[in-house]
């Protein structure tokens, strides 16, 4: 299988760590982390290790979201697994590893709020360039339109240990 190496490993560090220097104003100890399940959890380790390195031990957690029923995309989002902990009065931090139509960031920030959270922040490690239901507050990569894998992103659940950002078209 051949692809196009579009973001390096080494490029995806510095991103990771300039994203965290962004943030970390924003953010505090008492914040939770939500990781997406299951692209996001690359994205997710990689940006809460950099926020420790800054000096920043925010909480960890996850969410399954899918809209895949028979294979293809439903449109329909189902919460396949919920947080392990509360956010009731709590600051979160979802990371996911890319945004493109934002269905699963708008459903999982709307379920946040929902939940008791009191401020709901967004971060991927790319975002495409469609139109989406969201927009997310902080952005690793401004990616092209073309298929990824790597880091996260898969092909039928397949290359997401790619330690780069590549592309199969």
């Amino acid at each position: 299988m051949t692809y196009d190496i579009l973001l390096s490993e080494t490029d995806i560090a510095a991103r990771i760590e300039a994203m965290a220097k962004d943030m970390a104003p924003r953010l505090s100890d008492d914040t939770i982390g939500i990781c997406l399940l299951s692209g996001g959890i690359w994205f997710a380790a990689d940006l809460t290790r950099a926020l420790a390195r800054i000096g920043l031990g925010i909480g960890f957690d996850s969410m399954w979201l899918s809209s895949y029923g028979d294979g293809r995309e439903s449109g329909e989002m189902i919460l396949r697994a919920d947080l392990q902990r509360p956010v009731q009065g709590k600051q979160v931090l979802i990371m996911d590893d890319v945004l493109d139509t934002g269905a699963s960031l708008k459903f999982a920030r709307d379920h946040l709020l929902r939940a008791g959270a009191t401020e709901v922040l967004t971060a991927v490690m790319a975002s495409k360039p469609v139109a989406r239901h969201i927009e997310a507050d902080y952005v690793g990569w401004e990616a092209p339109k073309r298929y990824l894998v790597g880091y996260g992103l898969d092909d039928g659940g397949r290359l997401r240990g790619l330690p780069f950002i590549g592309a199969l078209d």
